[in-house]
């Protein structure tokens, strides 16, 4: 038994460092299932790089939800959402340039983000509860990335990989969430002015704000509980774009206004 218990802490700890040194080199690695193969696993993965960037100085100043879409659900055989975490040096500013050479296979996606004005320790939480932490909502674009060679992904390999975080825009026009019906705002997403992704708050959980519900609860009681200032990207509203050279994004969500991601020449 404790053989096993050795094995499992080794290759959790082998399948850090190669994500670790995938994103150190900007060269995508193997998957890691054959190290690690449950969500779990997945998130002990991801805590010891969350440790990691901790111990290097980052500072911690959100979370993603991701996988809230239920085709992808299906794909995975799951019934619920992943997540990871957002640092500071993550985030980039509505309209300035990005550079791509950070990424290493970066899609972008039209989000609702959530600021959050109240810490949500312990829980369960109710949507009323969130409603009550959320000062304001944003529009955002997450960029998403793997460090995993072409996305060849498992529900463990995401998880593992900081749920597939690469950055993120937040827009500038800060919205209070009473009288706001996220359910039913329509998002729309063009790349240099073309449409190329639709949706809806619908898409994500049945609403964004179920995400959020979701996310305080199985944090709650964890190390990294929602704190005051939090930044909460709730999950995709639509299709995921990939990213290439001197693509401009602009989002728009109904009662949120618009953001822009602007990828330098």
């Amino acid at each position: 038994m404790h053989d096993e218990w050795s094995q499992a802490v080794d290759g959790r700890a082998q399948a850090a460092d190669r994500l670790a040194e995938a994103a150190r080199s900007g060269k995508p690695c193997a998957p890691i299932r054959d190290l690690v193969s449950t969500a779990a696993d997945g998130y002990a993965v991801q805590e010891i790089n969350t440790r990691r960037a901790l111990g290097e100085g980052r500072r911690l100043v959100g979370r993603k939800v991701g996988v809230t879409n239920p085709v992808l659900q299906a794909r995975f055989g799951i019934d619920q959402p992943d997540f990871g975490m957002l640092f500071a040096d993550m985030s980039y500013c509505d309209g300035l340039p990005i550079p791509l050479e950070r990424f290493l296979q970066p899609r972008a996606e039209a989000e609702v983000a959530l600021v959050f004005g109240r810490s949500l320790e312990g829980g369960p939480f109710t949507v009323a509860d969130v409603i009550r932490a959320v000062e304001f909502a944003l529009p955002a674009i997450e960029i998403a990335d793997s460090r995993i060679a072409d996305w060849d992904i498992t529900l463990a390999d995401t998880v593992a990989d900081n749920a597939s975080a690469g950055a993120f825009v937040l827009g500038n026009t800060p919205v209070s969430l009473m009288g706001l019906d996220l359910r039913a705002a329509g998002m729309t997403m063009t790349r240099g002015g073309q449409e190329v992704s639709t949706g809806s708050g619908e898409s994500c959980l049945g609403n964004p704000l179920n995400a959020a519900v979701w996310l305080a609860t199985r944090l709650g009681r964890t190390d990294h509980p929602l704190r005051a200032g939090d930044v909460v990207l709730t999950g995709a509203l639509g299709p995921v774009v990939p990213v290439e050279q001197g693509d401009v994004f602009e989002a728009r969500i109904e009662g949120l206004g618009s953001v822009r991601a602007v990828f330098g020449k």
